[in-house]
């Protein structure tokens, strides 16, 4: 496993780290023993760093992510997540009342005195144009409570407003082979200030597993059913606002990435490990198999830079249409 410095924070992270939605809620059944398995996996394979929120299954997995930073002795890092347990775009969800009671909640569930990496969650341009909620977090880290503070930003306009701005040290951005706007844009301009870079989405919602047809139903109580038009929550969280069907033609022009890789979804996650400026990719698990699967994808073959341009091309000419929503 590499290790690379998170922006300007003294934080040496994985390269492959994990995001913990999957086992919190949202992605269809889970189980807690199953995930705690998973998430000794991943540190046994070298894995430091895993970012979740406050509202992934009510608190299950921060809660989680506190079991295992009690039964285990290496240094692990976790970013959490606030500001979608109530009204996201409700300046008064962002007062520093509020926002200390949400990060007490969080230093609660995970069994921790400061919060490693606390993150403003997909909130709305207005609250960033506000700014107000970028004080609160300076005080939260003069008091301790939060060590630095990041965005997970919705769109390259959310992301570079944040640099413009703010002394943000980390932005987590949907970036995947199927969405690769950020990497010429907001990434580039990230990496030239010494931001983090925290990819998400990197599998577009399991699209680039590769194991999806256009007769695939999802269930339920999985995003992927409840949220692929944008009904629940921003189109983009889900197969990166990319219209089902449509994915799954875009998914089969780029199967041929997995040669030499062992299958697509290691092979996506390579692409993104060669995109300079991103600090680690996050993609979601479920098991530990999948965790020990996106680990793998640190060691394939490196694409040529022939190949990097032929999947640029792709995108910008295929792709990038395609995409809805504000991005």
């Amino acid at each position: 496993m590499k290790y690379n410095r998170l922006g300007k924070t003294d934080m040496e992270i994985s390269e492959v780290s994990l995001g913990t939605w999957a086992i919190g809620g949202d992605w269809g059944d889970t189980f807690e023993e199953v995930a705690l398995e998973s998430l000794h996996a991943a540190v046994d394979q070298g894995v430091n760093f895993f970012d979740t929120a406050d509202v992934y299954g009510g608190g299950r997995s921060e809660r989680l992510l506190g079991q295992l930073l009690k039964e285990r002795d290496e240094r692990i890092y976790v970013a959490t997540k606030f500001g979608r347990k109530d009204d996201f775009a409700n300046l008064d969800n962002y007062t520093y009342d509020k926002v200390r009671a949400y990060c007490e909640n969080s230093l609660q569930n995970l069994g921790v005195s400061s919060l490693d990496l606390y993150q403003i969650h997909c909130p709305s341009t207005d609250v960033l144009e506000d700014l107000s909620v970028f004080k609160v977090l300076e005080q939260l880290k003069q008091e301790g409570l939060i060590r630095y503070y990041g965005v997970s930003v919705e769109t390259d306009t959310q992301g570079k407003f944040v640099l413009d701005n703010t002394d943000a040290s980390s932005l987590q951005v949907i970036v995947n082979l199927l969405r690769q706007k950020p990497v010429s844009e907001m990434i580039a301009q990230a990496n030239k200030q010494d931001v983090g870079i925290l990819a998400r989405v990197p599998l577009a919602s399991g699209l680039l597993s590769g194991k999806y047809t256009k007769d695939t139903v999802f269930p339920e109580n999985d995003h992927r059913n409840f949220n692929k038009d944008g009904k629940a929550f921003n189109v983009g969280e889900t197969f990166g606002g990319l219209p089902f069907e449509k994915a799954i033609e875009l998914v089969d022009q780029v199967r041929w990435i997995a040669d030499a890789r062992n299958n697509l979804a290691q092979a996506s996650i390579k692409w993104l490990l060669q995109q300079e400026g991103i600090s680690t990719v996050i993609p979601g698990f479920k098991n530990p198999e999948q965790v020990t699967s996106n680990i793998a994808a640190t060691s394939v073959k490196d694409f040529s830079s022939a190949e990097l341009e032929k999947l640029s091309d792709f995108y910008w000419k295929e792709v990038h249409d395609h995409i809805r929503g504000d991005y």
